[in-house]
């Protein structure tokens, strides 16, 4: 294996899936309602439907027997990239699904692909870091995209900045695909597998995607419903997210690399959990105690970027399972995870929209401060010392 090569090549990888899926992510509610009028219901079947990829997971282990990881994460850039043209040209919703279908297919065959490249290239105990510098990269994307949103949507239209996203997307695939050949191998032969000692990264994966689709669904939701903001704050939000967390993923993985995935990984579940329960009260406050607009919602875009910083802890859980599994059980477990994690994709959000109409707000968002609450306790249960001896005979 050409470490430098991979490295390079992965990093690329990840700076252009950061570009493409920012700027789709950005642009893809004010396209669907403005150009193709997607009414509400329709909205919420796209959304599940573009999550069913997730569970495909399974799929690009046995595709990583016969083509390297990295070329699968190049590969898979092409076709988002192809997903995101074709969407830039939908005349209908049914279109539109379709083509968010192929858009979505090259963005989970990529996470799961491009983790198992930095799980195998990285050493045990500078995994955290090679994740922190992956982390920056991609914000480092993301500020870049939400720049390109704000000044290009205006004069180009939306989609002519979908068409654009699609075509760095795919570019930037056909580079990584030439860079990396040959560079990684064939490597070591992939197993599926399901490990019962590996129970803990399971179960943290599932809760942990709850709790993110809980606040990813809802919480600029609230903000557009109840507080009326605009795309462009939006855009802007996530923009200063970005940029802090292009500083903040180093130091992130820096923490977690010296003093361990469970300290770092217990902070990070305790203050999650106070974003949501910010969430749950802080909107009640202009009424209760007459606090102006503007200080509620600046609490609560601070809520909000505070949690897309702390996100970046969360490569802990990653790091932590690094330990514990051989290189041979990487892939399959990557692909088992993404797979554990859509499957709250399909149920949490609706699941949640119904706590919503029944309970009101606050209860959707206390409902993501018990689920923080179960990754806190689950995480007591790592043990530090626990990984070296499965690494040094596992594969054999």
């Amino acid at each position: 294996m050409n470490r430098q090569r991979v490295l390079r090549t992965l990093t690329l990888g990840t700076f252009v899936m950061g570009i493409g899926f920012n700027i789709w992510q950005y642009v893809f509610n004010n396209f669907a309602v403005q150009q193709l009028n997607v009414q509400p219901a329709q909205m919420g079947f796209i959304q599940s439907v573009r999550e069913i990829p997730g569970f495909l997971g399974f799929g690009m282990s046995f595709l990583a027997l016969v083509v390297p990881e990295l070329s699968l994460a190049s590969l898979s850039l092409m076709v988002m990239g192809l997903g995101l043209v074709l969407m830039a040209h939908s005349t209908n919703v049914a279109t539109l699904l379709i083509y968010t279908l192929v858009f979505s297919v090259g963005f989970h065959v990529f996470s799961p692909a491009q983790s198992s490249v930095a799980l195998i290239l990285s050493e045990e105990r500078n995994t955290a870091r090679l994740l922190g510098r992956l982390g920056s990269v991609s914000a480092a994307a993301a500020v870049i995209a939400a720049t390109f949103v704000l000044l290009g949507a205006g004069p180009l239209g939306l989609r002519e900045v979908l068409i654009v996203a699609g075509v760095i997307s795919a570019i930037g695939g056909l580079v990584g695909l030439v860079m990396g050949r040959g560079a990684q191998g064939r490597g070591i032969r992939q197993q599926l597998v399901w490990r019962k000692r590996y129970w803990l990264f399971y179960s943290l994966t599932f809760l942990m995607g709850s709790r993110r689709h809980i606040f990813s669904t809802f919480a600029i939701f609230l903000l557009v419903r109840d507080f009326h903001i605009t795309a462009q704050v939006t855009a802007v939000l996530f923009l200063v997210a970005s940029l802090l967390a292009t500083y903040t993923m180093r130091l992130q993985g820096h923490l977690v690399s010296e003093r361990g995935e469970r300290p770092m990984l217990s902070f990070y579940f305790s203050a999650i959990a106070v974003v949501c329960l910010g969430y749950a009260y802080v909107p009640r406050l202009e009424v209760q105690l007459n606090l102006p607009h503007l200080l509620v919602l600046g609490i609560l875009f601070v809520l909000f970027i505070s949690d897309s910083l702390l996100s970046g802890f969360d490569l802990g859980v990653n790091s932590y399972f690094r330990k514990l599994a051989p290189p041979s059980e990487v892939t399959a477990n990557m692909s088992m995870s993404q797979t554990i994690n859509h499957i709250s994709a399909l149920f949490v959000p609706w699941l949640g929209g119904i706590i919503w109409e029944r309970f009101g707000s606050a209860s959707t968002f206390w409902f993501g401060v018990v689920v923080s609450l179960g990754c806190l306790t689950l995480t007591q249960f790592m043990r530090p010392g626990e990984a070296s001896a499965p690494l040094a005979t596992a594969g054999r």
